[in-house]
């Protein structure tokens, strides 16, 4: 009987002795408390801890990815939509992370769902989708300085996905549609108004030697000559011509020449009678 009793104790012995004896990894940390009170901070390697007066709690100080779920927000201009985040952070003082919060995962998971929906509530929906930059910036700004007293450093927020219902994806569209077309005017009506600048110049240039104009008509025509076509059209400044008394003038002078001209026909059977009256000059 008190050989069992002694191989008890001496299983007692080990067993406390072994547990005196933790490793801690190079990325772990011990918070050691003596008798409750908060001792040291110890780590990493072989260190001791003494049963039933000493506790110790591991603290990773590895670099934590934290999916933000997603979040109902409801931007300034009254938009509804979802949107969820990554967030990356690691602990810096073990003995804060341990003493200051009961669970610095969940009070970090937390305090980034809430933070997300105040900080995206105080802008618009284009600001969401296309200042995402400066909105982590933002983000990570507002967590690093409230999860300092934990001792946790927020590295970096990133936003994922901001979800928009159809309705609103067709009315971006439509919204875009409409810029595009406005731009596409203000375009043209620029192009419109540097190429009536340019024929301005031009027409001026022209007006100072007639002979420009013409060579611009001839052409014209070489252009259209080559075009396989039946058609061509000379410009004539028909009504300038009128409204001078040219085209009335030149009209009454062919008019005049034509009456002037005998008709062949007429001279032709007048010959005939002109040699019968000369033979019979001869024979008298």
């Amino acid at each position: 009987m008190i050989e069992y009793f002694i191989i008890a104790v001496v299983l007692i012995f080990i067993s406390l002795l072994m547990s005196m004896f933790r490793i801690l990894r190079e990325y772990e940390r011990g918070v050691v408390f003596m008798l409750g009170r908060f001792q040291r901070v110890k780590g990493p390697g072989l260190i001791i801890i003494i049963p039933f007066l000493q506790q110790m709690v591991r603290t990773d100080l590895r670099t934590i990815v934290l999916d933000v779920p997603s979040q109902d927000v409801i931007s300034r201009d009254n938009v509804s939509v979802k949107v969820n985040a990554v967030l990356y952070f690691r602990v810096m003082d073990p003995q804060k992370a341990v003493i200051n919060v009961e669970n610095f995962y969940a009070a970090t998971s937390q305090l980034a769902q809430t933070t997300l929906r105040s900080v995206l509530g105080k802008h618009e929906l284009d600001d969401m989708l296309a200042s995402r930059d400066q909105l982590n910036a933002d983000i990570q700004e507002i967590l690093d300085s409230q999860t300092d007293a934990w001792g946790i450093k927020v590295a970096n927020v990133e936003i994922k996905h901001v979800d928009l219902d159809e309705s609103m994806v067709r009315v971006i569209a439509r919204q875009a549609e409409a810029e595009r077309s406005r731009r596409a005017k203000i375009i043209h009506a620029e192009g419109e108004h540097e190429a009536s600048k340019r024929l301005l110049q031009a027409a001026n240039r022209l007006a100072q030697r007639s002979e420009a104009l013409q060579l611009r008509y001839l052409q014209t025509l070489t252009e259209i000559s080559s075009d396989k076509t039946n058609t061509i059209i000379f410009p004539i400044d028909l009504l300038r011509d009128i409204q001078k008394g040219k085209i009335p003038q030149a009209l009454q002078r062919e008019q005049e020449t034509h009456d002037d001209v005998p008709d062949p026909d007429l001279a032709e059977e007048d010959v005939p009678g002109t040699e019968d009256d000369e033979e019979s000059g001869k024979k008298a």
